[in-house]
């Protein structure tokens, strides 16, 4: 079978396709061939980073079970399946622990023809969902859905999403679906359209309108919004901070600014009785709630380009330029 690989080097030219034997699934295992991926900003983190090598990319892939292993309840061939972002994270109380396999990054992720993965860790793929639109679901979709969950998001309430990538469109999709209203940034106006299409109720362009605080405050009539997913970091705190409501929620999620401590007063937080959450996916248990939400609300993910096996690069370059408007997938 193939597979990519992220091979000593630097850059994305050391993403190499190999030959390898199909693994088989042991006791409690199910193998899985994948029949679609996606990349998230994590991937392009990890592709960069050369201390990472020998390593199968990618830690969101949907597929089908084509073996089960010994003692798997539950699971049978031709189920239409995703692997949860952290392996081992059923349900509970986050642990340290769970990062030791945390797909693509300390454990072989999807970008691979078969793989296999403790039955524990699957969930299945909503009834209308395609395998590139599951491939979507088990890092940007949860993602989203968590940090609304985590933030007690109720219908009514408002949410403030930051830029026009996979976290913030399903973002922006869960709002609307579930009775909220959302503002969304983009340094485009295009994309703001787009937004507005999928029921974005207010868009600003944050390269006209720098002091973009400023504006979700006049927009909410000085009260703020209730949610805010914050996948800037350093360089947007302080303004997700000046935008949330009194006892409103931030969601501190991304870190597309980098890894700098933010240079911004905590004081907001603290005169506005708000909260912070810090989001890393979620677990098995959260995964299902969500694709039960999915199989009501029928919401069908914004995917921006899928691009074929032999274009992973490409599609890692796509992702890259900042020029997409949702969801990157790769079929396999």
């Amino acid at each position: 079978m193939k597979q990519w690989i992220l091979t000593p080097g630097s850059g994305f030219s050391r993403l190499q396709e190999r030959e390898v034997e199909p693994p088989e699934p042991e006791a409690g295992e199910v193998a899985i061939r994948v029949r679609a991926t996606s990349l998230n900003y994590r991937d392009l983190i990890i592709g960069e980073n050369q201390k990472i090598e020998n390593r199968v990319p990618l830690s969101d892939g949907a597929g089908e079970i084509i073996a089960v292993g010994e003692n798997v309840a539950g699971w049978e061939i031709g189920a239409r399946v995703c692997v949860n972002f952290f392996r081992d994270w059923n349900g509970g109380r986050f642990h340290g622990a769970y990062h030791d396999a945390a797909l693509g990054g300390t454990v072989d992720g999807m970008l691979s023809e078969v793989v296999v993965f403790p039955a524990h860790a699957l969930a299945r793929i909503p009834d209308h969902f395609s395998f590139e639109e599951a491939a979507t679901l088990p890092c940007a979709g949860l993602t989203a859905w968590c940090a609304l969950q985590r933030s007690g998001f109720s219908g009514g309430d408002s949410v403030l999403l930051q830029g026009t990538g996979g976290v913030s469109i399903w973002g922006l999709q869960i709002t609307v679906a579930s009775g909220g209203w959302a503002i969304i940034t983009s340094s485009s106006d295009e994309k703001l359209e787009r937004a507005r299409a999928l029921g974005a109720r207010e868009t600003i362009n944050y390269k006209t309108t720098p002091e973009w605080d400023r504006e979700v405050w006049n927009l909410t009539h000085k009260q703020g919004v209730d949610h805010v997913l914050e996948v800037g970091g350093p360089e947007t705190l302080g303004k997700s901070l000046a935008s949330v409501s009194y006892g409103g929620s931030v969601a501190q999620i991304g870190v597309l600014t980098g890894f700098e401590a933010p240079n911004v007063s905590l004081f907001p937080i603290v005169a506005k009785n708000a909260n912070i959450n810090g989001i890393y996916v979620g677990n098995v248990e959260s995964f299902n709630d969500f694709v039960r939400f999915l199989n009501v609300t029928k919401i069908q993910p914004v995917i921006d380009r899928v691009f074929a096996w032999d274009e992973a690069r490409a599609a890692y370059e796509h992702m890259k330029s900042g020029a997409h408007f949702g969801k990157v997938v790769i079929a396999t």
